[in-house]
């Protein structure tokens, strides 16, 4: 029997927990709003080569296809050391470019450091959120929402220990993106794994603790970024605010402790005192020996006529079964969810990722750019939260399709979107958490939906071929509609004023007309995603008013009574007037 230090360490808990902590750094690419102004200064960008990057950041953030292959045929260690690698390569160069460490890169070397960065966390997510989906299948929800959760949460806590360690130098906050997430990686290397799901009575119970800590987590974070905003931090209370934010985050392994505690005592219980076991003898008829062998041939049979998946593209199988990559790709709920994605995502990354020129174009001071992107950092946590937890829950109770649930939340980010471009006063602070809000919420909903209409077979595949959907929005309507109209915009400025722009200088605009067509133009297309979203919803109602999680139920069910635990016990043997052998009790 193992020690109850080996129960912790090897648990699927503690897999969780480990889990918890690389979300928690895997979201760097959400603050790229905070350190932009450095790279546009330093290197003298234009608002439409700043978006280029900023299209490259969500490329690379998103594109995970190669990730998804990856953990497809390896362990998801390999795929978590190949992100710590990129993660730091690429933020470690622009780090050095910003600072001048190094000759002025060209733009392509940028681009290129800037999407090597952020594809860094297409392997993170891949290695974490699918293996712990797999380990907790019946339990989705919670799982996407609370990892995905911390995956938005972690641009506060980044925040808090970067103005801790280095106060208010934004080039250094660079090298921290670079280093934290890979060294979290390296450190949990062995602990995520694949493990044999086993079904658990009080297992949506341990994920509400985790739940309840997250959002601990977040509030404080919340009342942090208010009261900076209000009175100024000190760079020691910074530090006091940030060390309290590592308590927070470590916390949940009191939760791992004692629910492995509890399921070792039990493992314990069982092999001191196992139940008896009735063997009953039968006989198998001749018959069924036929029907058996029978079987056997046309099990046989069917292998070898298995068909390639070149012919079955356009023949998937029930919503809900395992469908191949080529399947899934060529169906028309994907295309319906990638162009939802593509409307809905492209628009609220839009708006984050141009936080810091927004601010600046509307006269918001410097530091209150500061507090968007922590405000837009924490309501992407609620977002992430709130619809993978409350729709697992309407989807348990209620038989709510997570469809219709999405199509709200794109509905919802029009406010926002609408708050910026009429310059609504203060109505910044409002937008940034609308938007962080329902940019987090559509993730957990877009994963759930993916894993229960395709299936979990090629999941870690399936779910990066739909993140590409955001970075093709974030290009559509970042550089060739924002970026364009603001450059236009700010060219008109400088030509009233008679500025003769220099080569190498930045291109700055101010007012509301540098975003304003820009935002009306993004929730037209965002309302044209929720009509896409409609049609998923009618496609896919009869879907989710079945039990979509029975077979897993069945699985899980099989897998416990396989990992019974082995003890010696008492046996009786009951004979029949057949020969095959069938226990009925516990032990064995």
């Amino acid at each position: 029997m193992k020690s109850l230090a080996i129960q912790i360490v090897t648990g699927r808990w503690f897999m969780f927990f480990a889990s918890i902590l690389i979300m928690s750094a895997a979201g760097a690419t959400y603050m790229f709003g905070l350190y932009s102004s450095d790279i546009k200064t330093t290197l003298g960008y234009d608002q439409t080569t700043l978006n280029l990057l900023s299209f490259f950041k969500d490329l690379g953030a998103n594109v995970g296809v190669l990730a998804g292959l990856l953990n497809e045929v390896t362990p998801p260690w390999f795929t978590l050391i190949i992100g710590a690698i990129l993660n730091f390569f690429g933020y470690f160069m622009i780090w050095l470019a910003v600072t001048k460490r190094i000759s002025k890169p060209k733009v392509w070397h940028m681009c290129l450091y800037i999407c090597v960065g952020a594809n860094s966390q297409s392997f993170a997510n891949t290695g974490s959120i699918v293996t712990c989906v797999k380990n907790f299948p019946e339990s989705r929800g919670f799982v996407l929402g609370i990892l995905k959760g911390y995956v938005g949460l972690s641009g506060a806590i980044i925040t808090q220990l970067y103005h801790a360690f280095y106060g208010d130098d934004t080039k250094s906050l660079i090298l921290m993106i670079g280093w934290l997430p890979a060294a979290i990686s390296f450190a949990f290397l062995r602990t995520v794994r694949n493990m044999k799901v086993v079904r658990q009575t009080n297992e949506l119970k341990v994920f509400y603790n985790f739940l309840y800590i997250s959002f601990g987590l977040a509030t404080f974070l919340m009342v942090v970024i208010i009261t900076d905003k209000l009175s100024g931090f000190t760079r020691s209370e910074f530090g006091g605010s940030a060390a309290v934010v590592i308590v927070l985050l470590l916390l949940p392994i009191i939760v791992v402790v004692l629910e492995e505690k509890k399921l070792w005592k039990d493992k314990q219980v069982a092999l001191n005192d196992p139940a008896p076991i009735n063997i009953v003898t039968e006989k198998q008829s001749l018959d069924s020996l036929e029907v058996k062998d029978d079987n056997e041939k046309s099990t046989k049979v069917e292998s070898v006529k298995t068909a390639s998946c070149w012919t079955t593209i356009f023949s998937p199988p029930e919503r809900g079964d395992d469908y191949t990559i080529l399947q899934a790709l060529f169906s028309v709920d994907m295309l319906i969810l990638f162009l939802a994605t593509i409307c809905g995502a492209g628009g609220t990354l839009t708006a984050i990722d141009n936080l810091g020129q927004i601010g600046g174009s509307l006269g918001y001071p410097k530091r209150s750019v500061s507090t968007f992107v922590s405000l837009v950092s924490i309501w992407n946590y609620f977002g992430r939260v709130v619809s993978g937890v409350v729709s697992e829950i309407f989807l348990i109770k209620y038989k709510f399709p997570r469809p219709i649930m999405l199509t709200m939340i794109l509905l919802f980010s029009c406010t926002g979107h609408l708050l910026i471009a009429f310059n609504v006063p203060g109505g910044l602070y409002v937008a940034s958490v609308i938007i962080g809000f329902c940019f987090g919420a559509q993730w957990p909903l877009l994963f759930a939906i993916i894993s229960e209409v395709f299936g979990l077979k090629y999941y870690s595949t399936l779910i990066n071929f739909g993140s590409v959907a955001s970075p093709i929005g974030a290009y559509l309507l970042n550089v060739r509609v924002a970026g364009y109209l603001y450059d236009k915009e700010a060219e008109k400025q400088h030509k009233a004023l008679g500025i003769q722009r220099k080569e190498g200088q930045d291109l700055s605009c101010m007012g509301t007309a540098c975003f304003k067509l820009s935002f009306i133009i993004i929730t037209v297309v965002t309302l044209f995603g929720v009509l896409v979203s409609m049609v998923l919803v009618v496609r896919t109602k009869k879907f989710y008013k079945s039990d979509i999680y029975k077979r897993f139920r069945e699985k899980a069910l099989a897998t416990e009574m396989e990992m019974a635990p082995h003890a010696p016990a008492k046996s009786v043997v009951e004979e029949n007037d057949n020969v095959s052998g069938k226990i009925v009790g516990k032990g064995g």
